[in-house]
């Protein structure tokens, strides 16, 4: 079961992973001399601000990322980029500490997904999800800006239905329309796919300021916050050109948790005069936290957060990740379940089995969090590190990269058993909190 000469591909989503797959597609078959049609089936139009070309993401691209596109032939171009992240604020009830770019290695690109935040005023400004989908459509796949709502597969053909009555046949569907869409459900109650990934959701806003203001109080710094708040997994303050994007990741985020973050004298203070502007749009977008059993089958295969993603970060990596190894098993081997689950599978058991050492550290940094005291630890910890050797920077480091999942989390948890940083914490733990232990006495 292989693709041919005039055989079809239907793409389902347009976003990262979409477009990487088609893009890798379509350069593996010019390679191999294959001649392949490939629709992207998207309809929104990404040349749009607000909600009618958004993606729902904060829209952070790790440097590391950045210079891996680049080896593959794809330079991300100045307007696509808002603003270059080279450094974190780490915000918390007991001070707070910035800390430098690892090594002055790592950075971190601030990009919208779409055109922009509503209200936005006309500008040179290039989405990351347009310049990525006019790549794949430079490559030679074809946009159809049609919604599907039902996806059939056989042994021998595809059926694609959209909602304006619209119907094809295709070789092979890759569904990469991502987590908050009800086509999943449709495909997994037809018996096409597995059980549907299970969600988090989380909670993106838009604050207008003017570069200015953006320049004055949040710099080049991605704002983080690490606080006792329930529910509360992540939050950051992101500062792109004339806006701050604020991300929340937690437990079932509703407008309650949202109020009392931003009701916190931590993020407060991030804002000229302690006010928190009112946003100018904001959405309630999930993520996948837990992938489906096997994202794959005969003429069927997910990609990126339809399918298998790294834990709470990096998506777009992940759709990078997913998408080339779904490419190149289907123009290499094969379109069958088998071909597959020998060729793409690894790919994803890769990442399953690094999220779950994922699972493991951000249920330690809860610990971390809950507690006033390990977080005194922590401020002292990196105040030092960044005082001193970039070279021994163990928390700092750790810290980076959990923020910005630059790193898989197997090198984090190694880098958290580095004698230099079990010797850091459990001396900043009792220092950090002596003159309390004195009080007390």
């Amino acid at each position: 079961m292989t693709l041919e000469n005039g055989s079809r591909v239907a793409v389902i989503g347009g976003g990262p992973a979409g477009s990487f797959f088609a893009y890798f597609l379509l350069r593996i078959a010019a390679l191999v001399d294959v001649d392949v049609h490939v629709d992207i089936f998207e309809p929104r139009y990404f040349t749009h601000c607000g909600p009618a070309g958004c993606n729902h993401c904060g829209g952070i691209i790790s440097e590391s990322l950045v210079q891996l596109l680049a080896t593959e032939g794809i330079n991300l171009p100045p307007e696509v980029v808002q603003q270059g992240i080279d450094s974190y604020q780490l915000h918390m009830d007991v001070g707070q500490v910035r800390i430098e770019t690892p090594l002055h290695e790592k950075r971190i690109a601030a990009v919208y997904r779409g055109n922009g935040p509503r209200d936005s005023e006309p500008r040179q400004l290039l989405g990351f999800d347009r310049f990525l989908q006019e790549l794949a459509q430079a490559s030679g796949a074809r946009i159809v800006r049609r919604l599907v709502s039902k996806v059939e597969i056989e042994r021998s053909r595809v059926h694609i239905a959209c909602a304006n009555g619209l119907t094809r046949e295709y070789d092979l569907v890759a569904v990469a329309s991502g987590i908050n869409t009800a086509l999943l459900q449709q495909i997994a109650k037809a018996g096409s796919a597995p059980a549907v990934p299970k969600p988090l959701t989380t909670f993106i806003c838009e604050f207008r300021l003017g570069k200015e203001v953006v320049e004055k109080h949040f710099g080049s710094s991605m704002h983080v916050f690490l606080m006792d708040l329930p529910r509360l997994e992540f939050a950051a303050l992101i500062p792109k050109g004339d806006f701050v994007t604020m991300c929340m990741l937690g437990k079932d985020v509703d407008t309650q948790l949202v109020e009392a973050f931003l009701n916190s004298p931590e993020v407060r203070e991030c804002f000229p005069d302690s006010r928190v502007p009112n946003n100018v749009c904001h959405c309630f977008p999930r993520i996948n936290i837990q992938p489906p059993p096997q994202p794959f089958g005969d003429r069927f295969v997910m990609v990126g957060d339809s399918g298998v993603t790294r834990l709470y970060k990096d998506g777009i990596g992940s759709a990078y990740r997913t998408a080339k190894a779904a490419a190149a098993t289907t123009m290499l081997h094969g379109i069958a379940e088998n071909d597959f689950r020998r060729y793409f599978a690894p790919t994803c058991r890769t990442i399953n089995r690094d999220n779950a050492i994922g699972s493991l550290i951000f249920s330690g940094s809860h610990l971390f969090q809950k507690w006033r005291f390990s977080r005194r630890a922590i401020l002292r910890m990196t105040t030092l590190e960044q005082q001193g050797d970039a070279a021994a920077r163990h928390m700092s480091s750790i810290l980076w990269d959990v923020f910005s999942g630059s790193a898989p989390y197997r090198e984090v948890l190694g880098r958290a058993f580095h004698p230099g940083f079990v010797t850091g914490l459990a001396g900043s733990l009792v220092a950090g909190n002596w003159p309390f232990a004195k009080s007390r006495n």
